[in-house]
């Protein structure tokens, strides 16, 4: 009895990794559809006036405050911070002002364009003038959403590692 009841969760589970699959996501309630008004920007890094913005630091800021702030961003944030590191594309100019301008901006565009996503303690500000310089391309939120899905095939290994780890479960049993 103990068998086929972890069977049929195996089967179970199967079934959920297929249907997330086939539709994308599993369906939502109906009560949790409801629209929410914001005050923020509308997404896809549009301003109310139709232009693309970026979020840079704000120059006259403590340097502790906007270390702090690119610190979190880096960290916490999950900003790509790799391009300016040592040998990035954005490591020159060499300055605090510099990088976390590009942190604060891969964070911004990562986050939905909102002014809550580039506040940064105060040490942020959104701009409507490319920042990018040289070889250095601060991103939009365009560029990221062509490199941000995550592939099918790392979603569907973690379905297949989970039934693994029941199958081997089961067989100690």
């Amino acid at each position: 009895m103990r068998k086929r009841g972890l069977i049929l969760l195996v089967l179970l589970m199967v079934e959920c990794h297929l249907v997330s699959t086939i539709e994308g996501k599993l369906p939502e309630k109906q009560e949790s559809t409801i629209p929410i008004p914001t005050n923020s920007p509308p997404e896809g890094n549009t301003t109310f006036l139709g232009g693309t913005t970026w979020c840079v630091a704000r120059p006259g800021v403590s340097q502790a405050d906007l270390q702090n702030a690119l610190d979190w961003a880096c960290g916490l944030g999950k900003a790509n911070c790799d391009p300016i590191q040592y040998g990035g594309s954005c490591f020159e100019p060499d300055t605090l002002l510099s990088h976390a301008s590009y942190a604060f901006n891969n964070y911004y565009q990562q986050n939905g364009n909102s002014d809550i996503a580039c506040n940064f303690g105060g040490t942020a500000t959104v701009v409507t003038r490319d920042p990018s310089y040289g070889n250095c391309a601060f991103s939009t939120s365009e560029s990221l959403s062509t490199s941000s899905t995550p592939s099918l095939s790392r979603l569907s290994s973690r379905w297949w590692e989970q039934i693994g780890i029941l199958l081997i479960l089961y067989m100690r049993s």
